[in-house]
């Protein structure tokens, strides 16, 4: 059983970071032809570092903990020798994900589905916010993948007739350092001690695991441009219209550290004319994957997110991102920044630091190495915007408050209008500010 994903354990040995490498192909891997192909069609014309530095070795069967920056190719680097070695010895069941959100397990299973197409490749997908009774019946089928949540998957092994994990081959840990810290510490031991074959895992773990490093330490990218911004907590909205102005024409994510405040801060844009989308965790899940593809599409070109949305999506357009509240753990500003500038494409990162912030913003630096520079912006043009400003606010001050009403009226609106796309107030606002009074009311 291999495992692997994505940060550091400093007992196992270390294979060495790769500085240069002599170009090589898929097949030169190892890779079977039919997936070489599937790489083709995917666009992915030669292996990045950590494909070429874990794919082999998980060829041999060795097990790995793979690092390496993000955007960097490790989802590839563990779906290519699983589906190499499902070809060789085809089985049900036969490997699981774990991943820490929603989103990105949809995402790893588009890339399964997506390489493992013309072989018939079956994935399911266990995650929460889904009716359970539709994932009962796909896990009925015996699919080949499994990529799952912790918790949503102790549920199904505990209640869904039949569904065990005792044949399992593959086990991979994606974004491990966040799995087994203590967002999913609880799960992953539960898991381990009641539901994997805990012999066959014992014999795994010792086979000497082979750490594989294209990155040594916390960096960003190189083609990442990244600035700050230092400014009075009173005016962090207004910087942000600004900021949006000034750089109009690119597409955004901006970060926030509340889902209050990034419903708050989507309807205060929306307000403004900027086709701003939300993504948090208490949205329902039918609105968080909707809101990613029209931004995926590009139907939307800012996407304001908690760090649901920081850690391994790949969104390829994104071409700025926006701290607006800056991260409370500074290894959270490098996956922030991550979701721009990816796979040798430039990109910028702005942080906005206010008087509440500095001490977060110079860990920040110190993790990077690096001190950053300012943003260069005009204060006065920023003041022009005040009174705009003020004015979305207040509206959507408005519309938080009608949106919490609603929900405490389902019989009443049975619609979920978590996206702000028909957001009570956005369409209801007449000249002078005023808002129309809703049918009903």
């Amino acid at each position: 059983m291999a495992a692997s994903e994505e940060h550091d354990c400093p007992t196992e040995t270390s294979q060495p970071v790769v500085e240069e490498e002599e170009t090589k192909t898929f097949k030169d891997l190892g890779v079977t032809d039919v997936l070489c192909e599937a790489c083709d069609q995917l666009g992915w014309t030669k292996p990045t570092k950590i494909q070429i530095e874990a794919i082999p070795l998980a060829l041999q069967g060795r097990d790995i903990i793979g690092l390496a920056e993000t955007g960097s190719g490790k989802t590839g680097a563990f779906a290519l020798p699983i589906l190499n070695a499902l070809l060789e010895t085809p089985q049900r069941l036969f490997a699981l994900v774990l991943t820490p959100t929603r989103e990105l397990a949809f995402q790893i299973s588009e890339q399964f589905e997506a390489l493992g197409s013309s072989i018939g490749v079956q994935s399911a997908v266990i995650v929460g916010g889904i009716d359970s009774m539709s994932q009962s019946l796909a896990l009925a089928k015996k699919p080949h993948i499994i990529i799952a949540t912790p918790g949503r998957l102790i549920d199904h092994l505990e209640n869904t007739k039949g569904f065990n994990l005792r044949a399992l081959k593959y086990l991979v840990m994606d974004e491990a350092d966040r799995i087994l810290n203590m967002d999913f510490e609880t799960e992953v031991r539960f898991l381990f001690q009641n539901w994997f074959n805990v012999q066959k895992l014992q014999r795994a773990a010792l086979k000497n695991p082979v750490k594989c490093a294209v990155s040594s330490k916390y960096q960003t990218v190189e083609k990442l441009q990244q600035y700050y911004i230092f400014i009075p907590s009173k005016f962090k909205d207004t910087y942000l219209v600004y900021i949006l102005n000034e750089l109009a024409g690119n597409s955004f994510m901006i970060f926030c550290s509340t889902c209050n405040n990034t419903q708050r801060t989507a309807l205060l844009l929306r307000n403004l004319g900027f086709t701003a989308i939300p993504l948090h965790g208490q949205m329902s899940q039918s609105k968080r994957l909707g809101s990613l593809n029209k931004f995926k599409a590009k139907a939307r070109s800012i996407l304001l997110a908690t760090d649901v949305a920081s850690r391994g999506l790949d969104i390829p357009h994104v071409d700025v991102v926006v701290n607006f509240d800056i991260p409370t753990h500074s290894k959270d500003y490098i996956h922030r920044v991550g979701r721009t500038a990816r796979a040798g494409r430039s990109g910028k990162a702005i942080t906005f630091v206010t008087q509440y912030d500095v001490e977060l913003f110079q860990r920040i630096e110190h993790l990077i190495g690096k001190k950053l520079p300012v943003f260069p912006t005009q204060d006065d043009e920023v003041m022009m915007l005040t009174e705009r400003v003020a004015e979305a606010q207040r509206f959507a001050r408005m519309e938080l408050r009608e949106h919490g009403e609603k929900k405490k009226r389902p019989r009443e609106d049975a619609g979920d209008n978590d996206d702000t796309e028909g957001a009570i107030g956005v369409r209801n606002k007449v000249a002078g500010g005023k808002m129309k009074k809703r049918k009903g009311r």
